[in-house]
């Protein structure tokens, strides 16, 4: 009871020291509960911001993925020779990742001579028409996909090409309707509500043509503002290539790779049980791919390295960003509890020198002290923490679009650490206090 009174009393005695520490403390655990709660959070959260820019796995035939790396070939894309079966894409999603996967499409890559020429009122000619050979993609917009598990999905490039910017509407799958890249339309003469006639001669001699529909005009800023989109069972038609497609995209949330993943890249088969258990039931890209290839005979599944590479670095130096900012506030926190403990000891040297004059050991001041210390500190860490998991909700609403999920453990080590910095805060203190002189002190030397 003693001892509570003596605690009591030094906060009234010494309330705007007190005050100071407790705001001290406090402010270091709002930086440090907000920046740890994001760095835990943030994985998640860049992955999904980064994912929207496009596909991060590629999917193709195991002769085509072979020819691509030993010859380069990549972003060259001349008529394929060998398929997978679009029938068996909808495969992806049975996969372990399935809730990973978040979209994905299928292609299949021909050319084919492109008429066009914009018609006006009444199906006058406003301009000449134009005839060149051009890209075709034949693939998914939107599709929904009825899963053996009786769960249904959508998929298609409507999700993975979000950054497009669309003049019109996107195609509908089930329609003979089709968008063109905006460097393809000035070309032909085209805009939204013309029709495109496309002609090919097939791989067997045969002449096939396919009229579209244009309901939109894309620019995506690089190449593919030369090609035309249309709906996959169409450029099947149009091939001869019936249930034929010969490349996929494949957006997935992964966790970035470490040293585990890249040695699993290059041969699952050289793993242990044990890296082989921890790889495959971790999103990694290249355990992504490998169950994709395992439900997809003759498919080879690849990560798309820049993407991943630029995941797994954003998010390195975004949370090094905030581990320094939080070891930064710590040290602060440290130097500034250290001062007003200086100054609020020697304020006080009376009174504890009368202490040890009337038998109070050193152990027993330094213990005053340290828990006057610890006391109000608690205080001031449990504002801080309220007040870092505000600032962490804010910090995710504006960055993110959505909140932080704030775990348990954030709040555990945030303690641990204050806790730490305030011992150590409190040595150079209770050292002063050892060497502390009664007699010298009560007689004001």
């Amino acid at each position: 009871m003693f001892f509570l009174r003596m605690i009591l009393r030094s906060f009234s005695r010494q309330l705007r020291r007190r005050l100071l520490i407790a705001v001290t403390v406090c402010l270091s655990a709002t930086i440090a509960v907000a920046m740890l709660g994001v760095v835990f959070d943030v994985g998640d959260k860049l992955n999904a911001e980064l994912s929207a820019y496009g596909s991060n796995i590629t999917v193709q035939p195991k002769s085509d993925a072979v020819v691509s790396d030993l010859y380069n070939t990549e972003g060259v894309q001349p008529d394929p020779t060998s398929f997978l079966k679009e029938s068996d894409v909808p495969k992806i999603k049975t996969t372990f990742w399935a809730f990973n996967i978040t979209d994905f499409a299928p292609q299949l890559n021909i050319h084919a001579q492109a008429m066009g020429g914009s018609m006006g009122a009444g199906g006058d000619s406003k301009s000449a028409s134009t005839t060149a050979s051009v890209p075709v993609v034949g693939t998914w917009f939107n599709k929904t996909l009825h899963l053996p598990t009786g769960e249904s999905t959508a998929a298609g490039v409507q999700g993975l090409r979000s950054w497009w910017k669309v003049e019109g509407d996107w195609p509908n799958d089930g329609k003979a309707q089709a968008m063109i890249g905006k460097d393809l339309a000035a070309r032909l003469h085209l805009g939204v509500g013309d029709e495109l006639m496309l002609h090919k001669t097939t791989a067997t001699g045969a002449h096939t043509m396919q009229k579209l529909v244009i309901t939109g005009v894309y620019d995506s800023g690089d190449a593919d503002n030369g090609s035309v989109y249309m709906p996959s069972v169409l450029a099947q038609k149009l091939a001869d290539l019936p249930d034929s497609i010969d490349r996929i995209e494949v957006k997935a949330l992964t966790t970035p790779e470490n040293d585990l993943a890249r040695k699993a890249a290059k041969n699952p088969a050289a793993l242990s049980q044990e890296e082989w258990e921890t790889w495959y039931c971790t999103a990694y890209p290249s355990s992504i791919a490998y169950q994709i290839e395992e439900v997809l005979p003759g498919a080879v599944a690849k990560q798309v390295r820049q993407v991943s590479a630029l995941q797994g670095d954003v998010m390195l130096k975004t949370q090094a960003v905030m581990m320094l900012m939080t070891a930064l506030s710590l040290i602060a926190a440290a130097v500034a509890v250290a001062n007003l403990m200086a100054a609020s000891i020697s304020e006080r040297s009376a009174e504890l020198a009368l202490l040890k004059a009337v038998g109070a050991t050193d152990g027993a001041v330094s213990r005053l002290i340290l828990a006057e210390t610890a006391a109000i500190s608690m205080v001031g860490a449990l504002a801080g923490a309220g007040l870092g998991s505000a600032l962490a909700q804010l910090v995710g609403h504006v960055v993110f679009g959505s909140g932080i999920t704030m775990r348990p453990m954030v709040f555990v080590l945030v303690f641990v650490l204050l806790a730490v910095t305030i011992m150590i805060a409190s040595f150079s203190s209770i050292r002063s206090i050892l060497n502390l002189r009664p007699a010298e002190v009560l007689h004001g030397r």
